[in-house]
């Protein structure tokens, strides 16, 4: 792969700010379709221990750092490392839109176990991470993929705060589910 290890930064209308523009948007929309028990259920953190609160945090901040690239560094259209981030942006997006259309539509009182939750007990969080490896290889930067790398482990700790909790609501149910399906799609 040809990808630089800092892109260089300008600001500039062909930067990676336009694919994650419309990943906010993506968001956003969602968000507001969300009634208030879903968006509560969408962002609890109670009961989560100081070391998943930590690296949560950390992840964030990575997340936080890479966004920050997204939007001063220039796309690089002309390279392979384009197409294949359009692709797997494209495929996370739709991934995104599906997975929280899946749990805008679930039932509060059981695990969300329908759609992609059929096949990952965190699709949204999982076809977040393809899409930002996309936008990753559309400014073409190793720095974002290890900014990315290090997103990703602090989010799996949060996502061992949500099971936690998860169980604790849940019960026998969630147990059962946990059995079933793996936590990302084909691992874990």
């Amino acid at each position: 792969m040809n990808l630089e290890f800092i892109p260089s930064l300008a600001i500039g209308w062909l930067n990676g700010w336009v694919f994650l523009a419309l990943f906010a948007l993506t968001e956003l929309i969602h968000i507001k379709l969300c009634n208030k028990e879903v968006a509560t259920r969408l962002f609890d953190r109670k009961n989560w221990t100081q070391t998943q609160v930590i690296f949560t945090i950390i992840g964030k901040i990575s997340t936080l750092i890479n966004i920050i690239l997204f939007f001063l560094s220039p796309l690089k259209i002309t390279s392979i490392e384009f197409v294949i981030g359009v692709i797997l942006y494209s495929i996370g997006l739709v991934g995104l839109h599906v997975a929280i259309y899946n749990f805008r539509k679930a039932p509060l009182d059981k695990p969300i176990t329908t759609g992609l939750y059929k096949i990952s007990r965190n699709p949204q969080l999982f076809t977040i991470y393809i899409s930002f490896l996309g936008i990753c290889l559309v400014i073409g930067s190793w720095i974002s993929i290890i900014l990315l790398i290090v997103s990703i482990i602090g989010g799996h700790f949060g996502i061992l705060g949500e099971e936690k909790r998860l169980l604790e609501q849940y019960g026998e149910s969630y147990t059962e589910y946990k059995k079933k399906v793996p936590r990302y799609f084909l691992f874990f």
